[in-house]
């Protein structure tokens, strides 16, 4: 079978894998030359904890164990089954981590709760003022400016992996797809992987899709000069992630509002230490289009000041600052929009800010469908 994937974020990076790991060849079409969006613009969290109950839960840990594979196979990459830290500094943060431990499937989102001092026995480098954590387990960590280029070379070494950067997909028949060097790469399955990418072809070929636009800003420092052993967020991340819905946070929502900053811009700290040492911290959510197109600098100093808090030290000075923007299903309990088109094509889009966790998975469940 030749299977046309069109689009090299991770999520279609992850069909093209599935794909060739089946016995398959593959034309893997880019738009830039090579992927620019929000696959190289996370934090390469593989962040299961935080998922809602169901299928979006059984996916994560399902592309948990892929990616662990996978980083086994491809080391650069940079699999490290890491866990992570949610920090707790008030009492009412404590109760809705107290509330999440005591989930019925709390082992199998491999939680703990912590306190101050298990918590620095875990991750020395957290020095700031603390009552402890939420250990999970589960939680890991990848490198995402690397990771796509890593994989494509490993694909490439199967034999049966063309790879063509700067080449927009412009028409789709079947599964046959043009791009805009008029070149037809025609193939016995096609699969969109767009990204963000909603309007132009995308909208002639599937109109009314339940994905909406979220973008972000994140930041990358300096070295720290010591290790982080896990990846470390605040009690905001509470706010944002479902599974730590119930009576406790809404106590919390109630009685310990964001700053005014971190709620105009729907803040979460999410720190992880990349493979030479830097940070990446962030983020902020934005939901109401037409988006900015700069970046806000109270977010930044906001976000920054409570990872320096949480590591009782400055922060080394920062390198880089972004924005992103990434597509999000809008409806609940949907991981992911998965529609086949007219002719047997399919669209796969909006996992939103689970699409670097659980590409491998859902990528799979495709391939399945499509009885590849």
């Amino acid at each position: 079978m030749r299977v046309i994937v069109v689009g090299a974020g991770v999520l279609g990076t992850m069909h093209a894998w599935q794909a060739v790991e089946r016995g398959h060849r593959v034309v893997h079409l880019e738009r830039e030359e090579q992927a620019r969006g929000a696959s190289v613009r996370n934090f390469g969290l593989v962040w299961v904890g935080g998922r809602a109950d169901g299928p979006e839960l059984e996916t994560a840990l399902r592309a948990r164990e892929l990616w662990e594979q996978i980083g086994a196979r491809v080391p650069e990459v940079g699999w490290r089954p890491a866990g992570s830290l949610t920090v707790l500094r008030t009492e009412a943060e404590h109760a809705v981590a107290r509330a999440a431990a005591a989930r019925p499937d709390a082992a199998r989102r491999g939680y703990a709760l912590l306190d101050a001092a298990a918590t620095r026995s875990r991750n020395p480098a957290l020095r700031g003022d603390l009552l402890g954590a939420l250990h999970c387990e589960r939680d890991a960590v990848l490198e995402p400016r690397p990771a796509q280029r890593a994989l494509q070379d490993a694909l490439r070494a199967s034999g049966r992996y063309t790879f063509l950067g700067g080449r927009e997909a412009r028409e789709v028949h079947g599964t046959a797809v043009r791009d805009d060097h008029g070149e037809t790469h025609r193939g016995d399955a096609a699969v969109l992987c767009t990204g963000a990418w909603l309007g132009g072809l995308v909208r002639e070929l599937a109109p009314e899709l339940p994905v909406r636009r979220v973008r972000l800003q994140m930041m990358q420092t300096a070295p720290l000069g010591e290790r982080l052993p896990t990846a470390v967020a605040d009690a905001d991340s509470f706010r944002y992630y479902p599974a730590y819905r119930g009576p406790a946070l809404d106590a919390l929502r109630a009685g310990q509002p964001q700053p005014p900053v971190a709620a105009r811009h729907r803040t979460q700290l999410l720190m992880v230490q990349r493979a030479d040492g830097s940070l990446t911290i962030g983020d902020t959510h934005e939901y109401d289009t037409p988006f900015g197109f700069d970046v806000t600098e109270d977010a930044y100093a906001h976000l920054a000041a409570t990872a320096a808090d949480l590591l009782g030290r400055p922060l080394p000075g920062v390198r880089r600052r972004w924005a992103g923007v990434y597509a999000q299903c809008t409806e609940p309990d949907r991981v992911v929009e998965r529609r086949r088109l007219d002719g047997g094509a399919v669209l796969v889009t909006g996992p939103g800010g689970r699409g670097m966790t659980c590409a491998p998975a859902i990528a799979e469940a495709t391939a399945d469908e499509m009885d590849w």
